[in-house]
């Protein structure tokens, strides 16, 4: 039997309850609704587009017993807290759990806070506030915005490219980008140059160095597009007499990054720690919520991931600012604290960056209670905070102008910079999407004038490249610069538009599918208003706008609805039958010789011969795994049994029979060479005792798609 006296709190998870109980004491009851209550129902549209787009929300079964507790905890309650977090999904749980809860004899306290900390959360409960019904409303009207144009047009799609497709306002954009970078690079002409460096010494001292031929001394720009092009000028060159023209040394000050928002989060935990956005976002959640650090409990280590502001408290800052001293020493701190400016879209600056809750609590002090990934994870927020106060780095980089006589006077440049004081690099640097050149260029002391003895000349033929391939880091800079989405939809965007097959990862950059390409197509020709990267950030303005109570959501779902559904039924009657090649599988049907293919039915891929309906034979889709048999040597593939069962077999069955349920490892047991297979986070040897963990980097760089 719950006290009376009791306060009932509210939250999504056992992690945050478990942790607010510790601050709040024995006086509240905390319970969770482990997310969402109430949603649009499944299998139907859910939205009343006749009767000013109303939506229909529904308890799931699976919630029914929950709710009905929660329903009671309410009922024998003091007072109701609704501590979801402090964003606009929050809000709208809040909302929902008020709705499906209330009691209309009691008032529903909304507490916000952006930190599990004792002071952050007493403060927020000694300053309640009502529902925030704007912010509730915009989050409906993503939802119902979603809602129509999935179940709009997904049947679409069923009928004229393959059935149990879907579409998604936000991700079929996505796809749209990953696809248009596609087909600049499939349409790009790489042209030919050539670049000439020259080894050259001051006086045959050491240490020699090299320079880059970047013209003429008249200022003519040389483009050598041809091997004899560039065999005219490195004759011209061996024979040449080198001068230095200029040297022109500047002291240069690198500033530290700002802390993390949502988006810069998740480029640099892919950038340093391969973790994809959907991996980050689930860490940074546990982080957030609370884990059990040793006597002190469950502590909040992170503020709230989701944010687009660099903001830090002030509180944050000075502790920030105290640590460093007492670590590093004065000469480590700024002139003065650094305050950062957003530069995302439609920033939120009374939100905060995501930081550590405590500077002083250091990776290395809590290593033993978090497993690898948090702990991976919480270092990189705990260094980009303390490092964004720290003072900024110092270089001088001096720049060499040489003169190369012969009978053309030729220019040439080389470089160096020199850290004269590592600043805020002692503890982190940023990472970069575009592969730097980590040679550290020596250069002897050089004055102009000094002439310079001629080593050896090495020309290299290159080639323009197009735009790369989208990473996870970039993808994510692009929907940010571009305003598609908000922080919170980054990780389901880019996990979802690869579950649906329209896009894949290949050596860590994406790359659209047959299908993506021609599901992309049909919506960009038919709802181009729609399917377009202006169109979705401008309706992220409109979201924006009900939430700041400037715009009602039907005004803005009716604007959206009317041209959509006359672009939806023109799209019915004229979008024609979208014809998708099978992929090759480069092997031979063994029952009749044809190619066999990779087709898609409806439990996903299969293996089938090219010569149906003649030759009826199939096969599950192998996925192959970059390990051998040990029985003979042979490939080894992922199967799945009639049951839907993941097993993996050899590619030589049936003459080999060999099968195991754990997954085979790329990489053989040192002790004794033998199969490695996958225990959970150990890789343990099929031939001897040998136990280990797993280098997963090196299994995801070998494993074969």
């Amino acid at each position: 039997m719950i006290n009376m006296s009791k306060k009932l709190v509210i939250v999504e998870s056992p992690a945050k309850a478990k942790t607010l109980g510790k601050i709040l004491g024995k006086s509240y009851n905390l319970k969770a609704s482990l997310g969402h209550v109430r949603d649009l129902p499944k299998g139907q549209m859910g939205v009343d587009i006749e009767n000013g787009f109303m939506p229909k929300y529904v308890v799931p079964k699976a919630k029914t017993k929950l709710v009905n507790e929660l329903k009671q905890a309410s009922k024998d309650a003091s007072a109701i807290y609704l501590a979801t977090d402090p964003d606009r999904e929050g809000e709208a749980i809040a909302w929902h759990l008020a709705e499906v809860t209330g009691d209309k004899k009691k008032t529903y306290h909304r507490v916000v806070f952006r930190e599990i900390t004792e002071e952050a959360v007493k403060q927020a409960f000694e300053s309640p506030r009502s529902i925030d019904m704007p912010l509730v409303d915009a989050q409906q009207a993503r939802r119902i915005l979603d809602r129509l144009v999935g179940y709009k047009i997904s049947p679409l799609l069923w009928k004229k490219v393959r059935k149990r497709l879907s579409a998604g306002r936000v991700q079929s954009v996505a796809v749209k980008i990953i696809v248009d970078r596609e087909r600049e690079i499939q349409a790009f002409v790489p042209e030919e140059y050539w670049v000439i460096e020259v080894e050259l010494s001051k006086k045959k001292e050491k240490p020699s160095f090299r320079a880059t031929l970047v013209g003429l001394i008249d200022g003519k720009k040389l483009d050598i597009h041809t091997e004899e092009e560039s065999n005219s000028i490195k004759s011209a060159l061996e024979q040449a007499a080198y001068d230095v023209l200029k040297v022109i040394t500047k002291k240069v000050t690198r500033q530290p990054a700002p802390p993390f928002t949502t988006s810069t989060l998740q480029q640099e935990a892919w950038r340093k720690l391969r973790f994809t956005a959907k991996q980050t976002m689930a860490i940074a959640q546990q982080l957030y919520e609370g884990l059990p650090i040793g006597d002190e409990g469950n502590v909040g280590l992170i503020t709230y991931m989701r944010t687009d502001s660099t903001r830090v408290a002030q509180s944050a800052i000075t502790e920030t600012i105290s640590y460093i001293h007492d670590k590093y020493g004065a000469k480590f701190l700024p002139p003065r604290p650094r305050a950062f400016t957003t530069r995302a879209v439609r920033a939120q600056e009374a939100h905060e960056a995501i930081r550590p809750t405590r500077a002083h609590r250091e990776p290395a002090q809590i290593k033993k209670y978090l497993n690898t990934s948090q702990l991976r994870l919480y270092d990189l927020i705990w260094k980009r905070m303390v490092a964004s106060q720290m003072a900024a780095a110092l270089f001088d980089n001096t720049t060499v102008d040489i003169e190369a006589k012969n009978h053309r006077d030729y220019l040439l440049r080389t470089a160096a910079s020199v850290n004269t004081f590592p600043g805020f690099m002692t503890l982190y640097s940023e990472g970069r999407d575009e592969a730097e050149d980590e040679g550290k260029i020596t250069l002897p002391q050089l004055e102009k004038g000094d002439k310079l003895e001629f080593l050896g000349i090495f020309p290299e033929q290159r080639f323009t490249q197009p735009s790369p391939r989208y990473t996870e880091a970039t993808l994510v800079k692009t929907l940010e610069q571009n305003g598609i989405g908000r922080p919170s939809t980054y990780a389901p965007t880019i996990s979802t538009i690869q579950e649906r097959d329209y896009i894949t990862k290949v050596k860590g950059v994406f790359q659209p599918t047959e299908l993506g390409f021609a599901t992309n197509d049909l919506l960009v020709q038919h709802f181009p208003d729609i399917i377009n990267i202006k169109f979705t950030a401008d309706m992220e303005n409109e979201l924006d706008e009900i939430a700041s109570n400037e715009r009602k959501w039907p005004d803005v779902i009716q604007d959206f609805y009317v041209p959509f559904d006359k672009d939806l039924q023109e799209a019915i009657k004229t979008a024609e039958k979208v014809k998708l090649a099978d992929e090759p599988t480069g092997d031979a049907c063994p029952k009749c010789g044809k190619p066999l293919v990779v087709k898609t039915g409806r439990f996903g891929k299969f293996i089938a011969c090219s010569g149906y309906p003649e030759c009826k034979y199939t096969q599950s889709f192998q996925i192959k795994l970059g390990a051998k048999c040990p029985q003979c040597g042979k490939e080894l593939i992922q199967r799945i049994s009639k049951k839907r069962r993941t097993f993996y077999g050899c590619t030589g069955y049936p003459d080999c029979k060999f099968i195991t349920n754990f997954r085979p490892l790329p990489q053989s047991c040192p002790q004794c060479g033998g199969l490695l297979t996958q225990h959970g986070k150990q890789a343990w040897c099929f031939k001897c005792a040998y136990k280990g963990k797993i280098e997963e980097e090196k299994a995801k760089e070998k494993v074969l798609s």
